[in-house]
């Protein structure tokens, strides 16, 4: 009966150390965030929702590979590259179209307090990528008391190109007219009879 009972310890303790050896002592060190967003980036994304919430879905903290694709014709060894970089790197937020979530502006906050600053130097990694895509970019520096419009008239500047693309599309006539169609020539000849 001892016999069986120090072989049961003596198990259970082998067991226990291959467990701790096999995950390298602890299984997942992790615990909860109290806050996801500083209170700078929670502040702006609250302006940002309120200025284009309606017209746009925000997202957050976007890695730039998600939002841009290598185009087909470059290199295998370019591309990989190009994809490394942009992996490295993150957009703050990112404004999208609601029906098709397709990338239309995005937005990164300047903050120059600290030793180096935040984003206070331009990247012009992710500022040459976003233009070759043609999805503006929006530096906006960290400052308190930014009003709902000013952020609103901010974010408007970038987004004219996409406004005048809109309102072309807009124009375009659709293939089932409203208005009943017309002649284009006369039906009959403006000259009197000889």
């Amino acid at each position: 009966m001892e016999l069986a009972i120090i072989l049961m310890m003596l198990l259970i303790v082998v067991a226990a150390g291959a467990i701790k050896l096999s995950d390298g002592g602890v299984a997942f060190p992790f615990k909860r965030r109290q806050q996801l967003f500083t209170p700078v980036e929670h502040t702006f994304l609250n302006l940002i929702e309120q200025s284009m919430g309606r017209e746009f879905r925000i997202l957050c903290r976007v890695r730039l590979s998600d939002v841009l694709s290598v185009r087909q014709s470059t290199s295998k060894k370019q591309a990989s590259a190009a994809i490394a970089r942009a992996s490295s790197r993150q957009l703050d937020f990112i404004l999208c179209d609601k029906e098709d979530m397709t990338p239309i502006l995005a937005v990164d906050l300047v903050h120059n307090a600290g030793k180096d600053g935040y984003k206070s130097q331009r990247d012009w990694f992710v500022s040459g990528a976003l233009d070759a895509a043609g999805i503006p970019h929006a530096r906006i520096k960290v400052k308190s008391g930014y009003t709902v419009e000013e952020i609103r008239e901010c974010l408007e500047t970038k987004l004219i190109p996409y406004r005048r693309k809109q309102n072309k599309l807009a124009q375009v006539p659709s293939h089932n007219p409203v208005t009943p169609k017309r002649p284009t020539r006369p039906l009959r000849s403006s000259r009197a009879a000889a």
